[in-house]
């Protein structure tokens, strides 16, 4: 028999009228902003903070994740179908996808199977605009600061070398990551170096998400950091008057977006960062407006626990006084054999030997997360190329570490196959085990906090620092920066700063090249190896392979 593809499941499911939805949270239809009818703005006026208190705050993340990842976002909403199944009140909530992605390798970021967000195809593609209304924001920046650069009046004396602001799209191109702006002539501009990122790596997606209400906003917006005048005086987005044009176009785009499960369960989505180059979380917004609506709040961090977890509990939760109650590890056994040494050929291949010698890394990522005194609980997501014997030694093994591993089945079977970790979960959460403590505090030195993350979370066994980064680490104590969060950029493919380390690297140490700044985001983004903010195309993008008809109906977009 024939599998239906992610789209086609989707494209098949009856959709119930966004106000139904609205409903189950208890909000009134005419409260919400709706896109159509199955897309709604929830205004920023329903957050409840002595209601965000009283409810449950549930992180899923991962083990280090194979290229193709192993199915947070499926697990999330899998998850909230299952507590909905016996009997809780839960919604999702998740980042918006980015089109880099959905054209470049995955295709598709709604979930997958029978545990999936829609309207699957208007999610992955523009949604409700806020994509393209961070990209408007930070390219009006870019555009005020060469503005200024030509203008004759009301110069701020900003030195071109030292500007490392630069312009976003949402769209993997290479060929923008080094380009020349100005040329041709005097009219058009002063020649410089410049260059573009794509838009979830950009600060005011990341300010986006750090935000508490629109005041907060335009606040964060106006301390973006560009570069520095001719007399080294430091020069900031607010100096060029540049944070309320930049609101104004954020303006609905600050509001969180309300969908549906194919179940027809709440789900919120908001916000896009990827982890191993940003915060890699939805949005602060988003997550409040769900624990004002909700009992349980499901929500995912991008790639391993050592990203997107890590930045999860360390920066947005202690930003915003946020306690998860549990946290859900998702494994699945091909990554486990992975990283025991099996070949991207041999993933589908059972295979004990590898999954125990990978195992390590599950462990790893286990102990991290109770360095946060949080409990988690595995989720094995469930491929049919897992055999009882590979299952078996992953739950043996977890029993005698003190976790319960869980085989999830929401891919296939929906809400119906994620009951056994909906209770999982539960029975974390009611025996109150866990209680949120942050890795480090924000006050500590950068480089104390830099070496905490790496040896305690990476398993280093010393940080270095390159000349450039010891620059940018003067450069910081200067502007009186020590205070911020720490949001390291690394691979996702190890838990060291060289991808080619899988399993438990040790003995090695990280090296830190460049250490950059996000004023308005409150962060100290330390680069560990060659990495980019804007990915290329693979070999053969997803986008071959995605067709669209005569009537509008797309294919190909999972």
């Amino acid at each position: 028999m024939k599998h239906l593809s992610d789209i086609e499941i989707a494209q098949k499911n009856s959709m119930v009228h966004i106000k139904e939805i609205a409903a189950k949270l208890g909000v009134d239809e005419d409260v919400i902003e709706m896109y159509g009818k199955y897309k709604a703005k929830l205004p920023l006026n329903l957050i409840d903070e002595e209601k965000i208190k009283k409810n449950n705050l549930i992180l899923v993340t991962a083990i280090t994740p194979t290229p193709a990842g192993e199915g947070k976002t499926t697990v999330s909403i899998g998850l909230t179908e299952g507590l909905h199944k016996i009997g809780k009140d839960a919604t999702v909530v998740l980042r918006e996808p980015s089109l880099g992605p959905v054209f470049g390798i995955k295709g598709g970021a709604a979930g997958g199977g029978y545990s999936q967000v829609v309207p699957m195809e208007d999610i992955n593609l523009h949604f409700t605009g806020d994509f393209n209304a961070v990209e408007k924001a930070n390219n009006l920046l870019a555009a005020l600061i060469d503005n200024n650069l030509q203008s004759k009046c009301c110069k701020l004396n900003l030195d071109p070398r030292t500007i490392h602001w630069k312009r976003v799209m949402d769209m993997n191109d290479r060929s923008l990551r080094n380009i020349v702006v100005g040329l041709g002539g005097t009219a058009n501009g002063i020649p410089r170096e410049d260059g573009f990122d794509i838009t979830p790596a950009s600060e005011v997606m990341a300010i986006l998400c750090m935000s508490t209400d629109f005041e907060d906003l335009k606040k964060r917006l106006g301390n973006i950091f560009i570069g520095y005048t001719f007399d080294k005086k430091p020069v900031f987005a607010r100096d060029l008057k540049a944070e309320n044009a930049m609101a104004i176009l954020l303006k609905q785009a600050i509001r969180p977006n309300l969908v549906q499960t194919l179940e027809g369960n709440p789900a919120i989505i908001h916000g896009g960062p990827f982890a191993n180059i940003a915060q890699g979380t939805n949005t602060i917004i988003a997550t409040k407006m769900g624990l004002s609506l909700s009992n349980y709040v499901i929500t995912e961090a991008g790639f391993g626990a050592d990203l997107g977890a890590e930045k999860f509990l360390n920066i947005k939760c202690q930003s915003a006084g946020l306690s998860p109650k549990a946290v859900v590890l998702v494994v699945t056994i091909r990554a486990l054999r992975h990283h025991g040494g099996a070949t991207k050929e041999a993933y589908n291949t059972p295979n004990l030997e590898f999954v125990k010698k990978g195992f390590c890394n599950l462990e790893k990522h286990v102990e991290n997360i109770r360095k946060f005194n949080i409990e988690p609980v595995v989720a094995i997501n469930a491929f049919s190329s897992d055999t009882y014997e590979e299952i078996k030694y992953i739950t043996d093994k977890c029993k005698k570490v003190g976790v319960q591993a869980v085989v999830t089945e929401g891919w296939a079977k929906g809400g119906k196959g994620a009951t056994k970790l909906a209770k999982a979960v539960v029975k974390v959460v009611e025996a109150n085990k866990s209680n949120f403590k942050p890795l480090y505090d924000w006050n500590s030195p950068v480089k104390e906090k830099i070496e905490k993350i790496a040896k305690e979370i990476y398993g280093a066994t010393a940080v270095d620092f390159d000349k450039k980064a010891k620059l940018n680490l003067r450069r910081i104590e200067k502007l009186g920066f020590n205070d911020f969060a720490i949001c390291i950029a690394k691979t996702q493919k190890s838990f060291s700063d060289n991808e080619l380390l899988v399993g438990r690297p040790e003995n090695f140490t990280v090296t830190v090249r460049e250490i950059e700044i996000a004023a308005g985001a409150r962060f100290i983004i330390p680069i560990l190896g060659a990495m980019m903010r804007m990915p290329g195309l693979p070999e053969t993008p997803a986008s071959e392979n995605m067709t669209i008809d005569n009537e509008g109906v797309i294919s190909g977009l999972s």
